[in-house]
């Protein structure tokens, strides 16, 4: 499946709650590779930046990408990104106009 929309961003947390919130991201990432229709979905914490979760994704449309964002499994993670004191969120979509080039 082709990729036309790519969207990179990060959520910010007090470093201390990185351990305790990450059970919960691990649902709801697999919740989305399984259920959202997407063709790549990637979280890592930031190594130089302990309270930074970075995300890569691909998705086959735009419609795709606006049904993962209010589907069932969103709500949920969301309560627990605030309960774990989210501090900052910042995500940017991208219209993939070109073929990708493997180096």
């Amino acid at each position: 499946m082709k990729a036309t929309v790519a969207v990179f961003g990060f959520l910010r947390f007090p470093a201390e709650n990185i351990k305790a919130l990450l059970p919960h991201l691990q649902v709801f990432v697999k919740a989305t590779q399984e259920h959202d229709g997407c063709i790549l979905y990637e979280v890592g914490t930031d190594p130089f930046d302990k309270g930074l979760i970075r995300f890569s994704e691909l998705w086959p449309n735009r419609e795709s990408l606006d049904k993962h964002l209010v589907a069932a499994h969103i709500e949920p993670w969301r309560v627990q990104a605030k309960k774990y004191g989210l501090i900052e969120r910042e995500f940017n979509s991208y219209e993939i106009s070109s073929v990708a080039m493997r180096v």
